[in-house]
């Protein structure tokens, strides 16, 4: 990375909840890069926990944000996805990867559209092919359990083995072109552990975080943020791994016993400890 590092990040605003874009700018940032946005809509609040929320899709605007940079000559080292909200917006979005991001640049993938066996509002299994494609161009896809199986069109189940975990991270490495960051595999000594498979090495590691027994919206963002930004700045895939699942404890742990904050996690309160994490992991 250097001083004109740039990164752009697709996804949704939701102008109030902690997650996709409002933890994705904050966080990528805090690494000391150049974090520019793509709204793909803007929400009042996030989905989960609030009604009667109201939603602006932006589709629309996406190739016209892009003609603009392309006029512009704007570009980016890296691009990294998220929610996105609609199978037309991901057409659109492989036509800006194309166009936007530099011949070296880096894709990143959080196909954000699944979790706990079951897709978010408005998403299905139309859908998840879709995304299988554009995981196609990531050079790093970060699903959950649940979104691995709506992809691999394989059956959820709560738990898995240590076997099955690395058995589709294998079948996932035909959705990357390089490496796949599998979430959510439980251990015996009550650990989270995430399958990071390098498709061009032909390895598979298991990197390890304590567990901690609290389910809150947004964990998914915060932790596919702390990758890429760990990545950016020139962490291994498993270094990056390991800080993004302890930057995201420590954004848990600062968040339980607040019974008033249940729709995200405490995120900001945990960034002046990441630089500990990128000194010691």
């Amino acid at each position: 990375m250097n001083d004109t590092t740039k990164i752009l990040t697709i996804q949704d605003i939701s102008c109030f909840g902690q997650c996709s874009i409002t933890v994705a700018l904050p966080v990528v940032s805090a690494f000391g890069i150049e974090t520019a946005i793509l709204p793909s809509a803007v929400l009042s609040t996030h989905t989960s926990g609030f009604t009667g929320y109201t939603v602006r899709d932006l589709t629309e605007d996406l190739p016209l944000i892009q003609k603009h940079w392309e006029s512009e000559g704007i570009d980016f080292d890296a691009i990294y996805t998220g929610f996105i909200a609609s199978i037309e917006q991901l057409d659109y979005i492989k036509d800006i990867i194309d166009s936007r991001l530099k011949s070296e640049g880096l894709t990143f993938v959080d196909p954000a559209m699944a979790d706990h066996g079951e897709f978010y509002n408005g998403f299905d299994q139309e859908f998840a092919d879709e995304m299988g494609k554009l995981c196609k161009l990531g050079d790093y896809i970060l699903p959950n359990t649940t979104e691995a199986c709506f992809i691999l069109h394989r059956e959820w189940k709560e738990h898995f083995t240590k076997e099955e975990m690395i058995e589709m991270a294998k079948e996932l490495s035909e959705f990357t072109k390089r490496y796949v960051i599998l979430k959510g595999y439980e251990n015996e000594n009550n650990e989270m552990g995430m399958i990071v498979l390098d498709k061009k090495e032909d390895t598979i590691e298991i990197v390890y975080n304590d567990k901690i027994d609290y389910v809150s919206h947004g964990t998914g963002d915060v932790f596919a943020s702390s990758f890429v930004g760990s990545t950016m700045v020139g962490k291994s895939p498993t270094s990056a791994a390991k800080i993004a699942g302890e930057f995201t404890k420590k954004a848990i742990e600062k968040t339980i016993g607040d019974e008033n904050h249940k729709y995200g996690v405490k995120f900001e309160q945990a960034i002046p400890e990441l630089y500990d994490l990128l000194d010691t992991l």
